[in-house]
């Protein structure tokens, strides 16, 4: 009977290697798969790359990870809060300013469109996003019919962590509001997918039309009570 729910996060996180790359869900406070994050500060990988779309929510989660110096380079495309009263990634900005970690900036659209490249199993493409700006140093550049593009490439991980609100044992996801976000084609992009979700439910519990990821893309997924 195939069933990809596992029992506890220990679990969901269990086998992740140092060096790996990590997607992670979620857009400013929403659907942030917080508990994963927690869980893998306890599992003990380092030299981590992650990918998301802001360097952090504060002290818990991906700041924990990166105070704790366990990870190497960050791929986002706001690194800190813009309001200083309100430094969200404080912990990305200490660490950055101190040269413990990297960062690659990537303008927001292109974000998702490379990771959903890497999920259609598409090449690089062009884009007109950063052409003439730092962003483009080091990348192939054409201009096509007077627009200048720049060559981006697909962005495919190791692992993506997703936080969604109700799963099947199979793995399909559906999400709430603009917790869904990212997280789908994150999803695609990752050789192994690992979701926390609020609930299980039966199979056929989520109508076919509200199957926003389907479990085809999903391998483990775990019930948090109560998350963040």
């Amino acid at each position: 009977m195939l069933d990809k729910t596992v029992a506890t996060l220990e679990e969901a996180v269990s086998g992740i290697a140092d060096g790996s790359t990590i997607l992670c869900g979620g857009f400013a406070g929403s659907g942030i798969p917080t508990e994963l994050m927690c869980a893998l500060l306890n599992q003990g990988a380092k030299d981590l790359t992650l990918v998301s779309n802001n360097a952090g929510n504060g002290r818990l989660g991906m700041g924990e990870l990166i105070a704790a110096g366990r990870v190497r380079k960050m791929i986002a495309s706001y690194s800190r809060s813009v309001d200083p009263k309100n430094p969200n990634a404080a912990e990305f900005a200490e660490a950055y300013v101190a040269g413990r970690i990297e960062l690659e900036c990537v303008p927001q659209g292109t974000l998702a469109e490379r990771l959903r490249a890497a999920g259609a199993g598409m090449g690089p493409f062009f884009t007109p996003t950063a052409y003439g700006t730092q962003l483009a140093e080091g990348k192939e550049t054409r201009v096509i019919d007077g627009v200048g593009y720049v060559l981006e490439q697909p962005l495919k991980a190791e692992y993506a962590f997703i936080k969604a609100h109700q799963a099947d044992r199979w793995g399909n996801l559906n999400y709430r509001f603009a917790g869904r976000n990212f997280s789908p084609v994150m999803c695609m992009a990752a050789t192994t997918t690992i979701a926390q979700v609020d609930e299980i439910v039966p199979l056929g519990g989520i109508a076919p039309e509200y199957v926003m990821t389907p479990g085809i893309f999903v391998q483990r997924v775990v019930v948090v009570k109560g998350a963040q």
